[in-house]
């Protein structure tokens, strides 16, 4: 009896083992799959100025690829330009843009298309060529014909200036008020932590003075000279954007963070970092494992940078590493940025750190 049920247990494995074959062989099938069609763009020739940078300036569209097996089609968009885009390393320097499952068209905005095209090397104000494919992934990938395109990229005008945010978050105190930088004509922004322990109020001043200051309205728009206070919704770190145009403000919560096996969050949830405004450092204190830290912003592994070791004080975008805790206990974590380029909207290269035990 057992001689028999070992036979059927073999039968059945066989055909368990059929039946997983072919479906595989369904998925990863070299079926000849294609673009049915062309990639249209919106416009072959964009020039690109300060008065179409906010504007929508060009929309790729491109039809479905269909596979053999009826499942969701991921698409992506590559810009290069032409002389990268032949050879054995063909789009290895390509520009990669994410667009979604099943989305056949993607827009962009003069500001976005400047950034992409200063970042493939073309000159500012003169125009010059890239040439733009669609990626379509199910089992593997699928190339459309890639198009090509004019762009005039501009640099954009670097202006100097700022404002300043006293507030209840450091004791109203316009000498050690946050500065908010100009970064465009009229518009400031700068970084802002509003502790638990302390009130949401602030304002604006133009100087380090009262003499002219900025307070709102009953919508909470600038007014000037006006005595109420703007508030906060609620106590955290935050990006402070003001347009002293439109008399609007926007605070969008904005933190660089630690992250790893040696915090309480793991590699999953960053631990946020306080903004130090005066040293203009993000600072964290508190406990640590025995693990790894690195640094990424908002909680997301968009923008993360990593250490190449222990000794130099120095992290670098995209990098795998992560510093070493080797004991555990209370630490001082310090991280320092430059800002975005102005130009290409990029973050640098490295950025600085320090681990200190205390």
């Amino acid at each position: 009896m057992k001689k028999y049920i070992n036979k059927l247990f073999v039968i059945c494995a066989l055909l368990f083992l059929g039946v997983s074959c072919e479906n595989d062989a369904i998925l990863t099938s070299l079926k000849e799959v294609n673009f049915s069609g062309p990639i249209e763009a919106s416009s072959n020739a964009i020039v690109i100025s300060t008065e179409n940078e906010n504007l929508s300036v060009l929309t790729l569209s491109w039809p479905a690829v269909t596979f053999p097996v009826n499942a969701p089609v991921t698409y992506a968009l590559e810009f290069d330009i032409p002389a990268d885009a032949i050879g054995a390393t063909a789009w290895s320097k390509a520009v990669r843009v994410e667009v979604g499952v099943d989305v056949l068209s993607k827009a962009f905005s003069g500001s976005d298309l400047n950034k992409m095209a200063i970042k493939l090397g073309l000159p500012v104000d003169v125009a010059g060529k890239i040439v733009v494919r669609v990626e379509s992934t199910l089992d593997r990938k699928i190339y459309s014909n890639p198009i090509e395109l004019s762009v005039t990229p501009f640099a954009k005008k670097v202006v100097f200036g700022a404002i300043y945010m006293p507030g209840s978050y450091q004791g109203w105190d316009v000498n050690t008020a946050a500065e908010l930088k100009a970064i465009d004509s009229g518009i400031y922004q700068g970084y802002v932590t509003f502790p638990e322990t302390q009130g949401l109020g602030f304002k604006f001043t133009n100087e380090r003075s009262w003499i002219q200051y900025y307070g709102a309205d009953a919508n909470g728009n600038i007014v000037n000279g006006s005595d109420l206070d703007f508030q906060i919704e609620k106590a955290g770190s935050y990006q402070m954007t003001v347009n002293l145009n439109t008399a609007k403000w926007t605070a969008t919560p904005f933190s660089w963070g630690v992250v790893g096996d040696a915090t309480d969050g793991g590699w999953d949830n960053s631990t946020n970092m306080s903004y130090d405004h005066q040293l203009k450092i993000w600072k964290f204190k508190g406990a640590l494992k025995v693990g790894n830290v690195k640094f990424r912003l908002n909680n997301s592994w968009t923008i993360n940078y990593g250490p190449k070791n222990n000794e130099e004080g120095k992290v670098y975008l995209d990098d795998p590493g992560a510093h070493y805790i080797s004991e555990a206990g209370t630490y001082e974590v310090t991280f320092s940025i430059q800002e975005k380029d102005a130009t290409t909207g990029l973050y640098p290269a490295t950025a600085i750190y320090t681990v200190t035990k205390i």
